[in-house]
């Protein structure tokens, strides 16, 4: 007679591994600036996007992280501790299962190379060597892993400043609304009526007096004040100089972790603000949230001014009570756009010149009523007198620095909206 014997059915290696814990390790990888590239070119575009660079990071972040025990065997920890792990052919395969889960859960788009037909192997002037297929899969991160690596870097930045209280933004003025913050005062047409009501009935009783019924007047009324809440628009200028990533540091790579947070903030706590995204480099452009992560390093000098240029002529399209720039930066600026449209660079030193023209712009934003909020990621003397003249004139705030604290900083000043200046 014939048995079946049946076992229990443990599973996967891959599927026992969380997707969500994977990516986040990954989120480096996915964010890379060009620093790992800087000494190939950083004209390079996107050369780290290929699959295979993609199976090696998954590689590193299996050996840096903890499995569940029972997600493989004894044996296969050991292959993927291996220094030759990726010629193993067990662990390419759970790589390649992991990467097929990636793509299946929308995490990463798959792209195939183009198909290449070879030419034939022998002409009139001899034989042809074989050809040379120089293209390779690649891959491009989706909407889905931006919104993913934005929330998390949100949950542990909030985190790591403690208990928060979201809400929209405090301003000094007060307005009648629903929730009280402030004494009564007399009702005025156009407010809210949201009554005091014990104030309004003790200026009838002193009034007319202790008696039933009691007779109120339009002089009597007294409404509840609240803190004045607005909407504001948001411009963050990210510095993509070289110098974001010289010096043994990258620094750009966590300014759009914080950038991608800001927004996950704004979309979901706060609707009624914008925020744009503004590039400046040897020129400036405005880049769309959406390519935030895909966005490198590149050219070299710092044109600030033309970065302010355009960051007004965003914010002056926004009908908003509060219009700010986010201005996140590690040098001092060295081009200024010509009216020719020539670009002139002086990398040495604090050019004259190009402080005059910066400062000019930073005048003509304190006179538009835009707020110039200053992240500075160095603290070179001559810079930091430099910031110092841009916050005095914008009455903004300045905040010195490093790419490790720069989420936490930006973020209570977005909440908080102090008046105090930070140096």
């Amino acid at each position: 007679m014939k048995f079946i014997k049946y076992g229990k059915y443990t599973g996967e290696p891959a599927d026992a591994i969380d997707l969500e814990e994977l990516v986040k390790r990954l989120g480096n990888f996915f964010l890379q600036s060009g620093f790992e590239s800087q000494f190939y070119g950083v004209s390079q575009m996107g050369p780290e996007r290929s699959m295979e660079a993609l199976r090696e990071a998954i590689l590193r972040a299996l050996q840096e992280g903890d499995l569940p025990d029972s997600a493989m065997s004894d044996e296969l920890r050991e292959m993927l501790n291996d220094s030759n792990a990726m010629s193993n052919q067990a662990v390419k395969d759970l790589i390649d299962k992991i990467t097929e889960r990636l793509a299946n859960e929308g995490f990463i788009n798959p792209q195939q190379p183009p198909q290449v037909t070879p030419p034939p192997q022998t002409s009139a002037r001899g034989q042809l060597g074989q050809p040379q297929d120089r293209t390779e899969a690649r891959f491009e991160i989706t909407d889905k892993t931006m919104d993913f690596l934005g929330f998390k870097t949100l949950q542990d930045l909030l985190g790591s400043l403690g208990r928060s209280s979201f809400g929209r933004h405090d301003t000094r003025d007060l307005a009648t609304g629903v929730e009280s913050g402030g004494v009564s005062r007399p009702y005025e047409f156009g407010d809210t009526l949201n009554l005091d009501i014990s104030e309004t009935l003790f200026n009838a009783v002193r009034r007319e007096g202790a008696k039933v019924p009691i007779e109120m007047n339009y002089s009597d009324l007294m409404v509840h004040q609240c803190e004045y809440q607005s909407s504001c628009a948001t411009v963050v200028m990210l510095d993509c100089s070289h110098s974001m990533i010289l010096y043994g540091e990258d620094r750009f790579t966590p300014a759009k972790r914080v950038a991608m947070a800001l927004s996950h903030l704004i979309r979901t706590q706060y609707p009624g603000d914008t925020l744009s995204l503004v590039l400046f480099h040897d020129s400036a452009e405005e880049v769309p949230l959406g390519e935030l992560a895909r966005v490198q390093v590149g050219p070299y000098y710092t044109n600030t001014r033309e970065g302010l240029r355009m960051a007004q002529r965003i914010l002056l399209r926004q009908k908003k009570d509060m219009r700010q720039i986010v201005m996140i930066t590690d040098g001092k600026p060295s081009a200024l756009t010509l009216e020719d449209g020539r670009i002139y660079k002086n990398a040495f030193g604090l050019d004259p010149f190009v402080v005059g023209q910066t400062l000019e712009e930073v005048n003509k934003c304190k006179r538009a009523g835009i707020m110039i909020n200053t992240f500075m990621l160095a603290s070179d003397y001559s810079l930091v007198n430099f910031v110092q003249k841009i916050t005095q004139m914008c009455r903004g705030k300045a905040y010195f620095t490093t790419p490790y604290t720069l989420g936490q900083y930006l973020l209570m000043d977005y909440m908080s909206r102090k008046t105090k200046q930070i140096h």
